[in-house]
């Protein structure tokens, strides 16, 4: 999507490739996206999630394939560990790395009531029911879901996060329902985040930019202080934002500049949105 100067996004869990969320603004600052529905996503197989390695391996014969000797990433969510295997495994091929409400660590496990549901929701022979069921009822009863949901997004309570929503934001989230599916890659995701340990944040030695919530109660913002400690160009924005959806909400402006921002420095990209974005 759009004209520019590319960017590789790894989308988050239970996403693929028509994600939105910070498209619009990463379009009209001039760069053109690229968005491959990651392993067991989509189309794309869930061979390719055998291990880090393979969907690394996957994401380079991609880049092969466009004629792009290297490019930055933006890794979000679940897809934190992608993009941190990629940038440590092939420094080459990534020019910067960004994080948006990243996993950097060891996430969900046996231990934790999210990893067992997660096997029972989201598992292949159901996710699809799952999701269909939360996207009829957001578009009948979209504030409502939006309540119930809002303890697995924010550590915020319900009347403070009200002060940070407003019913355009209600609609993006009923749409971000409306599009969202497992496949057999949130399991593959959980498997995958703990791969990632100290010793791939060392290793990247390209620019990185790690921008998460406060509030965040999908991935805890220790995830962020965490990948901030051992990567050795790393800079942390710590965004005081409603929660995990960092991209809709009060502040999600703010995010956005600090984005563009960082990756103009690293492309020295400037059209005249980010111009005049400059001037105000």
């Amino acid at each position: 999507m759009g004209e520019g100067k590319p960017i590789l996004i790894l989308h988050g869990g239970h996403s693929n490739c028509h994600e939105e969320f910070g498209y619009s603004e990463l379009i009209k600052a001039g760069y053109s996206l690229i968005t491959p529905s990651r392993p067991g996503y989509g189309r794309t197989s869930p061979e390719w999630g055998s291990s880090l390695e393979e969907a690394s391996k996957a994401y380079e014969t991609l880049l092969d394939h466009l004629g792009l000797k290297n490019i930055n990433v933006i890794a979000i969510s679940a897809g934190g560990s992608s993009g941190i295997h990629l940038a440590a495994k092939y420094p080459e091929r990534v020019k910067s790395l960004v994080l948006q409400s990243a996993v950097t660590k060891e996430w969900l496990t046996p231990r934790n009531k999210e990893y067992k549901a997660a096997h029972i929701l989201f598992r292949p022979k159901t996710e699809k029911y799952v999701w269909k069921m939360i996207g009829f009822m957001s578009n009948l009863f979209p504030e409502f879901i939006f309540k119930q949901m809002l303890s697995s997004f924010s550590h915020l309570k319900g009347k403070e996060i009200w002060s940070h929503i407003s019913k355009s934001d209600i609609e993006l989230f009923k749409k971000m329902n409306n599009r969202q599916r497992s496949g057999s890659g949130f399991l593959i995701d959980i498997k995958q985040t703990n791969e990632i340990n100290k010793e791939h944040l060392k290793a990247i030695r390209c620019p990185v930019l790690i921008l998460h919530s406060k509030n965040d109660g999908a991935v805890s913002v220790e995830h962020a202080y965490h990948a901030t400690k051992h990567i050795s160009q790393a800079n942390l924005e710590v965004l005081d934002s409603w929660g995990h959806l960092i991209w809709i909400g009060k502040g999600s402006e703010e995010m956005n500049k600090k984005l563009i921002d960082f990756l103009t420095d690293q492309t020295g990209n400037c059209n005249e949105s980010s111009v005049l974005r400059n001037m105000k």
